[in-house]
């Protein structure tokens, strides 16, 4: 994944702009639940290609950073919900596995993967080469990434030098992103970029609310997802860029990327995918057939 954010409700948005807060305990949800996800029944084929070790336990464990409305969040109850809670349970659902959610910082679900803690990480990855070295990718999504700023101030992702960025720690907007663009500045003879980190997107984006930073750095659906959420706190500054596929993170030579490649092309030949896309808004970044390691075999 490049960034993660959680959303207020928009009533709660308001309020608390003005102490300059963000409420991580009320998000709001263009979506479904758990209620009104659709049913999704199992494919005996994709099912008989799951590992006895993970069939054997009758579940998925699946980890995740729900703090990345409305990809990954939670209701009030302090539930995992969104779109790709709702995509990974009809992974489990498919192979005939009861989904498991175990929640987690986000950069530590691939080492709870490769370490066996963890079946399958779900969380917003977006697929690399360089970590395509660490875990496999069961691709099934594709997203770009959007600048915001604050509303009324216009910022050009193309021309940032010298603007602050706010960004979340370790995700793909920290590490290459938002240094290649400063890069380029110093290359260029201009001012760097003064890159803001932050443990938690809400954090970064609550810098951009307050004026401390010009500008956040997130994947499309969920900079959008903010912007709708927060009334009229931020905007859109330039358009979507460097579009990349996320994947489902798979312990490194696993069969069991496999049984999920099978379970998701499954759930896209039924139209259960497209659903839970629809639903949320964002079918957009679908897609028709399900790859493994696209960054690396394009």
């Amino acid at each position: 994944m490049r960034a993660r954010y959680v959303l207020p409700a928009l009533a709660a948005a308001a309020a608390l702009m003005l102490t300059g807060c963000v409420d991580n305990s009320t998000p709001a949800t263009s979506g479904s639940d758990a209620s009104t996800a659709p049913a999704i029944a199992k494919d005996e084929a994709a099912a008989a290609l799951v590992p006895a070790e993970v069939a054997d336990t009758g579940k998925l464990v699946i980890g995740t950073d729900p703090t990345y409305a409305p990809n990954e969040f939670k209701n009030e109850a302090g539930e995992p919900i969104g779109w790709g809670v709702e995509i990974a349970s009809g992974i489990a659902a498919k192979l005939g596995l009861e989904p498991e959610f175990q929640v987690a910082k986000f950069d530590n679900i691939i080492p709870s993967v490769s370490g066996g803690k963890a079946d399958m990480g779900s969380s917003s990855f977006t697929d690399t080469v360089e970590r395509e070295q660490q875990v496999d990718f069961v691709n099934y999504y594709t997203a770009g990434i959007q600048w915001a700023s604050q509303a009324g101030k216009d910022v050009d992702p193309n021309n940032a030098c010298g603007l602050k960025v706010a960004v979340q720690a370790t995700t793909y907007e920290d590490t290459d992103e938002v240094p290649a663009k400063s890069d380029a500045c110093v290359a260029a003879g201009k001012p760097a970029i003064e890159k803001l980190k932050f443990d938690t997107q809400d954090a970064a984006t609550n810098a951009v609310v307050l004026g401390q930073a010009d500008a956040l750095s997130a994947d499309s659906p969920v900079t959008l997802y903010a912007i709708s959420q927060t009334g009229d706190k931020l905007q859109l500054a330039g358009e979507t860029f460097d579009v990349a596929p996320y994947g489902m993170v798979v312990a490194k030579g696993s069969e069991l990327s496999k049984a999920i490649q099978a379970a998701l092309q499954s759930m896209v030949d039924d139209g259960s995918y497209t659903a839970i896309l629809d639903q949320w808004g964002v079918a957009d970044g679908g897609i028709d057939e399900i790859t493994i390691n696209a960054a690396a075999n394009g």
